[in-house]
């Protein structure tokens, strides 16, 4: 029942994404609950060091939540070997150059995604892993969430007999930052900066479709730049050059057809910002980051069409809740919990480097499918 500590480089950490729920619900929390508990009965506590840009931000940050560490230079922290691992939560564009420098140190690496801005560079960074031998994860949070959970629950009950099809709603509306301040940062849409509903989203969603449905063969993608003019946070007007919206097909595996809307210029009108309704011969569900509800073969009722008269029934009355029968922990905060158990037992993480390039490929192949007006086939990479 031997305990340990381990240090943990944590690079852009002062984000909103980076510090709510790296830092602050995930580390943090490990931290003051007193460690990851190992197989053993003993504990596994992390130690965080930071390291960006603003020593003023990061001063601040330590001193709020008692860290004792913190830099500006990325190189002096790689160079700690005290520090076995580094985290990596910077912009897309600033990600491929961090990674490679530290895992020319030897860190493991656990990395946001985009793992990179291309798949030639993500498979640069995978490669460059493999050759050094050392331990990587992508994060690959909506897994851990207790709506996909359960939904992955009923697929591996067989729950749907064959599964048909996906359809996928995800968005809301982001203030252009011109009446109301904007809910997302400014770089989200400027392609230049690593922007885009694409290259943000659809690695989140390779993951999900290949992790509980089947892999993605095929795309059909339609993307655009709804709103051509935001405002950033010194109130200053830019032009748009990322797409904010996107409209794709996909066929999995097996011959499941997915179907998936991601949208930052849309009005919620759904139970959460993220639905999945998945349909099978024996049964249909839908599922948000926290619910899933579920209608089998025997409980689907028999509506009529009938426009000469208004229904009378109240559809969504006629699903059953899936319940929780566990707890579940923040999303994010339990894939760093398995990652950690993962560094501490020298084993590999199950959502690796080479996941993150094969959503840089649904990426690329959506992004293609959209200039030319076709269906792209994304091929077998790893």
């Amino acid at each position: 029942m031997a305990s340990q500590n381990v240090r943990i480089i944590m690079n852009g950490v002062t984000g909103r994404m980076g510090y709510r729920q790296h830092l602050l619900r995930s580390i943090l929390s490990i931290r003051d609950e007193g460690g990851v508990e190992l197989p053993d009965g003993g504990r596994l506590q992390v130690e965080p060091v930071l390291v960006g840009r603003s020593a003023d931000k990061l001063a601040e940050l330590a001193d709020r939540h008692g860290i004792a560490e913190w830099t500006v230079d990325v190189d002096e922290a790689l160079a700690d070997q005290s520090a076995p691992i580094y985290f990596d939560a910077l912009v897309t564009s600033e990600r491929k150059k961090s990674l490679l420098k530290a895992i020319t140190a030897g860190k493991a690496i656990y990395t946001e995604k985009p793992i990179a801005q291309t798949v030639g560079e993500g498979v640069e960074i995978a490669r460059a892993a493999d050759a050094a031998g050392v331990l990587n994860g992508v994060v690959h949070d909506k897994l851990y969430l207790p709506g996909l959970l359960k939904l992955r629950r009923l697929v591996d009950a067989g729950y749907f007999g064959r599964i048909l099809s996906v359809r996928g709603e995800f968005g809301y509306w982001v203030f252009e930052g011109d009446l109301i301040a904007a809910q997302r940062p400014s770089w989200n849409y400027r392609a230049e900066d690593g922007g885009g509903m694409v290259l943000d989203m659809y690695c989140h969603w390779n993951y999900v479709l290949e992790n509980i449905l089947g892999r993605v063969r095929s795309v059909t993608t339609r993307a655009v730049t709804h709103i051509p003019q935001r405002w950033d946070e010194k109130g200053e007007p830019y032009e748009a050059t990322a797409d904010d919206a996107a409209y794709g097909i996909f066929e999995l595996e097996g011959g499941i057809i997915a179907q998936i809307n991601s949208s930052w210029a849309v009005r919620v009108h759904r139970d959460e910002l993220v639905e999945f309704q998945v349909d099978g011969t024996d049964g249909s569900a839908v599922a948000g980051l926290f619910g899933c509800k579920v209608q089998s073969r025997v409980q689907t009722p028999k509506p009529v069409w009938n426009p000469d008269l208004p229904t009378d029934e109240v559809f969504r009355d006629q699903w059953a809740d899936v319940p929780d029968n566990e707890e579940f922990a923040n999303g994010f905060r339990a894939q760093w919990e398995e990652f950690l158990l993962d560094w501490h037992a020298g084993r590999p993480h199950r959502h690796d480097l080479w996941s993150g390039v094969r959503g840089l490929q649904l990426v690329d192949a959506a992004l293609e499918s959209s200039q030319a007006g076709r269906t792209v086939d994304v091929a077998a990479i790893a």
